[in-house]
Formats: structure tokens, C-alpha cells, sequence
């Protein structure tokens, strides 16, 4: 009878050192639980919008259903491209300079895997989305994070990031607006930082996910600014402006020869996104004003709501600059991020997921996904408000 224990360490010391995730580890708890209300997923809540699902259905039926090229189908190519320069400002070329990944996410490891030396340093923000530091780890360079506090809106500082630039920093990775705080960079921060990359020739990953989903004034990518082109790799994709997170598709547009890299990697792992849903991508972006619109709308309505009934609860939160989600600070009741999470799910059913998930800095947060209805959300804020009236 063998035993079932493995007779070494198979698993890549790298791989074995990185954290699971934070999220999903919490939702693999919740998953076990009945009639919970979800703060937590950063997923949209609509339906893909109809016509979008047609176009997917229509490529089915007229049989579109094979390898597109490695960067993608040039058709998609061109509606990114138009669709970029319209609503964000840069202008690049389909045929060099944009390719089609599966979600930002992939998008986000080849530029990691295309760029990264052993060793090499990225600077980026802390809170930030639960897969930079290990995405750069597993790109075998050395994740180096510049903290954001609540006492300036979750800004990032300049200073603060040129003071960890090092000699061995390559790359400085910015989402903004960002998951989780919701904060944003003002023409001015992106102008100073845009300065710092050029004086210190380092490479900018701009990953602008939450850009569409941006709430007053919106401006211009970092891509646009004097010397910012060639030395920026713009990342976005259909996944929340557009309620799509199922199709995976993303999309990478910068320098030819970044772009040209991300391309042998990707061809030797996912080869091309699926064929159907870069055709429904290409409705979207063509024809998805309306509904993006709708959305945004509606996001904005229930960002107002939660925000207000958060800071009536006690529970201080600022208003987010964009995307979907809030970050109130909870240290007041005494509680650590992760036990008020888990406390708030088994004592009410509310699911929100702790702010260490994001970084240690995020420790005296929750973050909460206003990416459901104001039904759930003006429920769920009842029963937080019974759960802290329990704490005494």
C-alpha cells in the first residue's frame, strides 16, 4: 500500500511561499452558508447586455469557432485600439501594439514574466488588488509596496514612491481608479509620476480596469504625457465597465517590442482567447455605450447609499473616486479585520471580506462590493448595524 504522502518537495519553493488568497479563501466559507448577503465579489451584478450575448451566439451560429491570432483577431484589435484612443487618449497601432489576453489578470503576468529579470524590483500601492505581490513573486523579482492611508484619501504620494525607488527597480505598477479604496490620481499626481518614471527610466504598467467606472471628472491616461508612451503598458478589459467578467477578455496595448514579448509567452501558454468571446467583446465595444452607461449610473446610486449608511453605522468611509467598492474602517469596534469579517458573516450572513486580504496596511478595514442591488445593500447595512449593536 503506497503512501499517499509525496516522497519529496515537488513544488517550486517560489510557488510554495506565496499566501492563497485572501478573498477566496473567506468565499470558500461563505459558499458553505445559506442565504448570505455578498459585499465581497468584485463581480457585476448585471447580466452581460443582450445584444453582447447575441454577438456570441451569432458567432457561434455562423461558425466562428477557431484559433484567432496569438494577438488576437484583428478586428477586436481595431475596435480596442479606436475604442482607447477615443476614451482614454493614447493612440496605438492593432497590428504592433495591442494584444488580446485573457482578462486583465493574464495580461498583467505576461508583462510581469515579459519585463522582469531575477531580482528586478516593481514598485506599486498598497491596498491594492489581492494578485500584485504575487504575481510579481512568481515572476521571480521582488514586490516592493508604497503604503496609502485613509488620512489622504488613499492617495498615492509621489515622494513616497520615488523615495523606494532603488537601483534595482524596473517597473512601477499603478491601478487607479483602485480595488479596493476606490481612490483616484489627479492630473497632477500622474504628471509627477509620469517625471519620476522618465528620470528614473523605469516602465509603467498602468492597469486601468476601473478607468470606465470613474465618478466625476475622469483624466487622461499616464500613457498621454510627454515621454509616457514608450515607456507604458496600458491594461484594460471587458470584465466590469462591461458586465463580462465570464468571457475573459482583456486586452494590453504599449510598445511593440513589450507587446511582441507578451506575445511568445502567450502563445506557448493560453495561444489566443476564445474566438466567441472576443467577437461578443467587439459588440461591446462598438455598440455598449448605452448600457455601460446605465451601469455606471446605477453604480453611482448605490455608492451614494452605502457610503452614507456606512458613516451613520459609525463606521467612517470615505466617498470612492471610482470602481465598485468601499473601504470603511472598522477598528473602532475593537475587532481585527479578519474577526469582524467572520464574526458578520456567521452572526448576520453579510459577507465582506477583510482589508488584509489587500495588505497589511488594510488591517482596520473591510472592504465592501457595492456590486448588488440597493435592496441587498440597505439590508445588509441593517444587519451590520445589529451586528455592532451586539458588540455593546
Amino acid at each position: 500500500m503506497s503512501d499517499s504522502k509525496l516522497s519529496r518537495n515537488w513544488v517550486a519553493d517560489h510557488i510554495a511561499r506565496l499566501p492563497r488568497s485572501g478573498i477566496r479563501d473567506f468565499f470558500e466559507l461563505v459558499n458553505t452558508m445559506d442565504d448570505v448577503i455578498s459585499l465581497g465579489i468584485g463581480e457585476p451584478d448585471f447580466v452581460t447586455p443582450w445584444h453582447v450575448r447575441e454577438a456570441a451566439i451569432y458567432a457561434l451560429q455562423k461558425g466562428f469557432t477557431s484559433y484567432t491570432s496569438n494577438l488576437g483577431y484583428m478586428p477586436l484589435r481595431r475596435s480596442v485600439c479606436r475604442y482607447v484612443a477615443e476614451r482614454f487618449g493614447p493612440s496605438y497601432d492593432p497590428a504592433t501594439e495591442c494584444i488580446i489576453t485573457v482578462g486583465v489578470s493574464e495580461g498583467l503576468d505576461l508583462a510581469l514574466r515579459a519585463l522582469l529579470n531575477p531580482g528586478d524590483e516593481v514598485v506599486y500601492h498598497e491596498p491594492c488588488y489581492v494578485s500584485y505581490a504575487p504575481s510579481i513573486a512568481m515572476a521571480h523579482a521582488v514586490p516592493v509596496a508604497v503604503v496609502t492611508k485613509e488620512e489622504t484619501e488613499f492617495a498615492l504620494d509621489p515622494a513616497a514612491v520615488e523615495a523606494a525607488i532603488t537601483p534595482r527597480t524596473k517597473v512601477l505598477l499603478l491601478n487607479f481608479p483602485t480595488n479596493p479604496t476606490g481612490a483616484g490620481l489627479t492630473a497632477g499626481d500622474k504628471a509627477r509620476l509620469a517625471e519620476i518614471a522618465v528620470r528614473h527610466n523605469l516602465l509603467v504598467i498602468s492597469d486601468e480596469i476601473y478607468e470606465e467606472m470613474t465618478y466625476g471628472e475622469r483624466t487622461p491616461s499616464i500613457a498621454t504625457l510627454p515621454g509616457m508612451k514608450e515607456r507604458t503598458l496600458l491594461l484594460n478589459g471587458m470584465s466590469k465597465a462591461h458586465a463580462m467578467t465570464g468571457f475573459r477578455v482583456g486586452y494590453a496595448c504599449g510598445p511593440q517590442e513589450l507587446v511582441e514579448a507578451m506575445m511568445k509567452i502567450h502563445q506557448y501558454s493560453m495561444l489566443c482567447v476564445s474566438s466567441i468571446a472576443q467577437a461578443a467583446a467587439i459588440e461591446a465595444l462598438e455598440n455598449g455605450d448605452r448600457a455601460r452607461l446605465e451601469m455606471h449610473r446605477e453604480y453611482e446610486q448605490r455608492r451614494n447609499v452605502i457610503v452614507k449608511r456606512l458613516n451613520e453605522l459609525g463606521l467612517p468611509c470615505l466617498m470612492p473616486k471610482g470602481a465598485f467598492y468601499v473601504f470603511p474602517r472598522i477598528s473602532a469596534t475593537g475587532l481585527s479585520s479578519n474577526d469582524f469579517a467572520r464574526r458578520l458573516l456567521a452572526q448576520q450572513k453579510v459577507a465582506v471580506v477583510p482589508g488584509t486580504a489587500f495588505g497589511a496596511c488594510g488591517e482596520g478595514y473591510v472592504r465592501c462590493a457595492y456590486a448588488t442591488g440597493l435592496e441587498d445593500i440597505e439590508e445588509a447595512m441593517r444587519r451590520i448595524g445589529r451586528f455592532l449593536d451586539s458588540l455593546g
